[in-house]
């Protein structure tokens, strides 16, 4: 008589405490190192792991169904997957939605992606909270045969994403024009055929759909490198400047992106930041950033705009917040987290110069902060 076999563990996660956590993996086999964080969206898998933002980072979705709606090329918000890899409650089931090409597990695997499934995400989730983000490695072997000590080893010789400069690992190449727009139904994406302002994005990690917010704001977008200098953006003669996402600590990017932006700043330029913008704005005025426990990384975050005590439920995806007793005379905080009173906003008092630390184009999330777009335009004029 047969005996039915227990099915063997093919993915493991070690943290750098020597935990572990067995489950099954997907996606493509291998081995990687990076920073764990947990996000609790329960949309936009493919959106959050095709964010640059995410360089260096394995994300632990909090959501269990993840997969289910398969992905599709419309969505991803840079070419391929940035996240170093995921970890999922549930196994992916088969895709049940109208707009998907492809599985989930098929994605990642064919752009070199690891997965894991099976996982306790709530007990994962309080640990990244308790002892802040830990540094880990994840393994994926169709066979189930693992050296636990030397993936232990492993991730406990990771440098870590302090005082690393990722923006140069994920910007562009060289610039380039944008001009699509949101996607709507019916039609999708359309182009911006009648913008009425000139714009410099300065791409730290930019994603599409931010671009595609600034097409729709008016805006006649040219994308530049991380490494542009001031020379570089005002040789273009812009309106306005914009201060993309992005990943890494903000210090170290600063030292070749605070110049361009003083340099920016001394034309008295227009300027919007989001993310690691809003973070390289607030170096160049002055002000200091500092590592989160662990961060904020999800899709229903109340932010208090100051100035008006409206509330707004915004994506966010940060590691480092800019420290707001920092902030020299004339700047202002005009948006704090009501989750723990972290800075995510600022804007100088005497020209038309702002930032916000969360994601105004959500994708994945709500749109409550759709409108900065539209007051950077109204900031370059008619």
């Amino acid at each position: 008589m047969a005996h039915a076999t227990q099915d063997r563990p093919t993915a493991c996660l070690a943290l750098a405490d020597g935990t572990l956590f067995y489950g099954k993996g997907f996606g493509a086999a291998g081995e990687t190192t990076a920073e764990l964080c947990f996000n609790t969206a329960m949309t936009g898998y493919q959106e959050i792991m095709t964010d640059p933002s995410y360089a260096g980072q394995v994300v632990t979705f909090t959501f269990p169904h993840i997969g289910n709606v398969g992905v599709n090329p419309e969505d991803d918000e840079t070419a391929d997957p940035v996240a170093e890899g995921m970890v999922v409650k549930w196994d992916p089931t088969d895709p049940s939605n109208w707009r998907a090409t492809e599985t989930l597990a098929d994605w990642l695997a064919k752009r070199g992606r690891i997965a894991i499934g099976g996982v306790d995400t709530r007990r994962l989730t309080r640990a990244i909270r308790q002892q802040g983000a830990p540094h880990v490695a994840l393994a994926h072997d169709p066979e189930g045969n693992f050296d636990t000590v030397a993936l232990v080893e492993k991730a406990r010789a990771f440098a870590g994403l302090e005082g690393m400069d990722l923006a140069r690992r994920v910007t562009c190449a060289q610039s380039y024009r944008w001009d699509e727009m949101r996607w709507a139904w019916p039609e999708g994406y359309s182009r911006q055929t009648d913008a009425k302002h000139k714009v410099v994005a300065i791409d730290y990690g930019a994603k599409r759909n931010i671009l595609r917010c600034l097409a729709s704001a008016g805006c006649e977008v040219t994308v530049l490198p991380a490494t542009a200098t001031a020379e570089d953006v005002l040789a273009l003669n812009p309106d306005g400047v914009f201060l993309s996402n992005g990943p890494g600590d903000p210090a170290a990017t600063g030292a070749y992106a605070v110049p361009m932006i003083k340099g920016v700043l001394d034309k008295g330029l227009p300027v919007f930041g989001i993310c690691l913008g809003h973070q390289m704005l607030a170096l160049a005025l002055g002000a200091k950033t500092v590592k989160m426990n662990h961060g904020h990384h999800g899709a229903n975050h109340p932010v208090k705009d100051m100035e008006t005590g409206k509330v707004e439920i915004t994506s966010m995806n940060h590691g480092f917040a800019v420290d707001s007793q920092t902030l020299p005379e004339g700047v202002v905080e005009t948006h704090v987290s009501l989750f723990d009173g972290s800075n995510c906003g600022i804007r100088m008092t005497d020209r038309p110069v702002f930032s916000v630390q969360h994601h105004p184009e959500a994708s994945p999330g709500p749109q409550d902060s759709f409108y900065l777009f539209e007051r950077f335009a109204a900031s370059m004029g008619a």
